[in-house]
């Protein structure tokens, strides 16, 4: 009887790319969602791209069809790349790096100009600050190697 608990002949996931897999699922359906009326108010406002899109998923998020699938492609790069270590990791920090820029670009712009072509609104920074964050701080952390033992200072 195997002690594994994961399917035969698999690997069993590690943290990291369990991190990146949950993310890119909760991105996955926040893709979806903004394009659902009732989850999305003002639905039928919705622009292709920028600052005029009154879309808002939760009533909170400004997005747009860009926005959304934006979103759908960051749940599929977090499935697809969960698959390795190295590739989760890379997802985490970099994503998370690509959402910080994001939270600068939205602090930076004039959110009522074509600039912002996202579109993001104030609710949407804060969360891509907290984004890039969590992302950074997973990819680093559940990648963190504990310090081997040394000889250094033992006394038998």
């Amino acid at each position: 009887m195997s002690t594994n608990p994961t399917l035969a002949g698999q690997p069993k996931r590690t943290s990291v790319q369990t991190a990146a897999l949950v993310l890119g699922i909760v991105f996955l359906v926040v893709g979806v969602l903004g394009f659902v009326p009732g989850i999305t108010s003002h639905y039928t406002l919705i622009a292709v791209a920028g600052h005029r899109s009154s879309a808002m998923l939760l009533g909170i998020f400004q997005v747009s069809i860009l926005h959304n699938i934006v979103h759908l492609l960051f749940g599929i790069a977090g499935i697809v790349l969960s698959r390795s270590v190295a590739a989760a990791r890379g997802y985490l920090v970099w994503g998370g790096v690509i959402y910080l820029a994001l939270w600068l670009y939205g602090l930076i712009i004039d959110q009522a100009s074509p600039v912002n072509f996202v579109p993001v609104n104030t609710a949407d920074n804060w969360l891509h600050f907290l984004l890039g964050v969590v992302m950074i701080v997973l990819g680093v952390a559940l990648t963190r190697r504990k310090a081997a033992p040394t000889a250094a200072g033992y006394v038998p």
